[in-house]
């Protein structure tokens, strides 16, 4: 588990085992990743999406309170997967980090009130994410991930493809406006408790 410089993003890196019947490999390990924590993230849901070239999806994020974390995998192709902190108040706000994910040995953990988003670079990219929460349509909310305020540096030889709602969400200056983004205060409470009183 390496930290990312956006605060509360992590990259993790397994191994495979491999002989002459094949290979095996721990996707995920919620004690490895929750020693890095400091608390048990929990998995409520497990999403796959499969997604032609320059399809890009988010920023995506849940309401805070609870939120939704998330533990992206690529099994197949190739995508770009960018953790944007959009916590108003956090120390790294507006800071975002993309990582090439196109071997299943790397995965991104993106806490819960960050943005995620992800722009397929191949044909036919299979993503796989696992949630701490289910999905809850009345609290998810997205910034324009072309959004200039953003500033993220997609790939200029893949032309984005949007779906509606990601093409008509507002930019993050908008969003924050609305005081629809998530407190950083909010967030680091939120996860305290996560960790107990031995935290405090």
């Amino acid at each position: 588990m390496r930290p990312l410089s956006v605060q509360g993003a992590w990259l993790s890196e397994t191994r495979a085992f491999t002989d002459e019947r094949g290979e095996f490999q721990e996707l995920y390990s919620g004690r490895a990743l929750g020693d890095a924590l400091g608390y048990d993230p929990g998995v409520a849901q497990a999403n796959r999406s499969v997604s032609r070239r320059g399809v890009l999806r988010g920023v995506h994020f849940a309401q805070m309170p609870p939120s939704q974390a998330k533990y992206v995998t690529c099994l197949g192709g190739a995508v770009l997967d960018v953790v944007v902190d959009i916590r108003v108040g956090s120390p790294t706000y507006r800071r975002w980090e993309a990582v090439r994910l196109d071997d299943p040995h790397r995965s991104l953990y993106i806490e819960a009130g960050l943005g995620h988003a992800f722009l397929a670079l191949t044909d036919a990219a299979v993503v796989v994410y696992l949630t701490s929460r289910g999905y809850a349509p009345g609290r998810e909310h997205g910034v324009h991930p072309l959004d200039p305020a953003l500033g993220i540096a997609w790939p200029e030889d893949v032309e984005p493809v949007l779906s509606e709602k990601d093409r008509t969400a507002p930019g993050l200056d908008e969003m924050e406006r609305r005081g629809l983004l998530p407190s950083y205060d909010d967030c680091v409470a939120f996860h305290r408790s996560l960790r107990g009183p031995a935290a405090d």
